[in-house]
């Protein structure tokens, strides 16, 4: 289940110390547990500034749980839409107040492991984030940002879905762990997006997005006040992640609808349904 060519996934195999073979047995056991409950790869916790209102719009989380790979296949979106942003680690996000967060217009979680998402963040964190989106503050979760969106309560989640818990798509039940997925879009095309351990968003929402079993690939809706935008897939996956498999969809314009996403979650724009 570890795959360390992964271009999003990036995880360490950490060797055990010799010990008895029951208790080998059992750490082995807890670790594939664990791993079976991650999405989209894990990440270590990196640098960042939370710089305020009058800098960006925008927050980029990059802490603990996230992917760097898919924090900076994001922020190259960001920067190709010319779209100022400010970026917290799980330590600056613990240190801001739900006031503080309310300052920006939108809040973006990307991919990586939701479980150490929520984990490195404190409860207090996660209810301020929640109250903010209630009042107002728009959220994009990408997959683990999806995962995290939901009722997760184990997992420090943040239920911006009155309840709904999430589950994987059903490719994984098939040990596919990650593949070139076309996403039937309401009102546009087909397009084949990056797919690694990601959620799809049956029971919250209007669907934007399938996929080929007809689950709900990405969703939007309200909390509150806020507007709420969840996608399953990688639609700013850069052309590295690709390698070994096969897209009919340019990246040029998978990247092109990674910006709408962004703008429609930023702007509180409806997308077809």
């Amino acid at each position: 289940m570890i795959h360390s060519n992964s271009n999003e996934v990036m995880h360490s195999r950490v060797p055990l110390p010799a010990m008895d073979t029951p208790r080998r047995v059992l750490i082995i056991a807890l670790v594939l547990i664990a791993t079976a409950f991650t999405a989209c790869g894990v990440g270590r916790d990196k640098g960042g500034t939370a710089k305020g209102p009058n800098a960006a719009p925008i927050l980029l989380f990059n802490g603990t749980g996230t992917s760097p790979n898919d924090v900076a296949a994001v922020e190259t979106i960001l920067n190709n839409n010319n779209l100022n942003y400010s970026t917290a680690n799980s330590s600056q996000l613990n240190e801001m107040n739900e006031s503080q967060i309310r300052e920006y217009r939108l809040l973006i979680i990307p991919g990586g492991n939701f479980i150490d998402i929520g984990n490195g963040l404190t409860p207090s964190t996660t209810a301020n984030i929640r109250n903010a989106v209630q009042n107002g503050v728009n959220y994009l979760g990408i997959c683990a940002g999806g995962f995290f969106a939901g009722n997760s309560a184990h997992y420090n989640g943040l239920n911006l879905t009155s309840g709904v818990t999430f589950g994987f798509y059903a490719a994984e039940n098939q040990g596919i762990r990650k593949a070139a997925v076309p996403i039937a879009v309401a009102g546009g095309a087909t397009l084949e997006h990056y797919w690694e351990d990601g959620p799809e968003f049956t029971g919250w929402g209007s669907v934007v997005g399938k996929y080929p079993d007809g689950t709900p690939a990405i969703v939007e809706g309200t909390f509150g006040s806020g507007w709420v935008v969840l996608t399953g897939v990688h639609p700013e996956a850069p052309a590295n992640w690709r390698h070994g498999m096969t897209f009919n969809t340019p990246v040029s314009e998978d990247n092109a609808y990674a910006g709408t996403l962004i703008h429609a979650a930023l702007n509180r724009t409806t997308l077809s349904h």
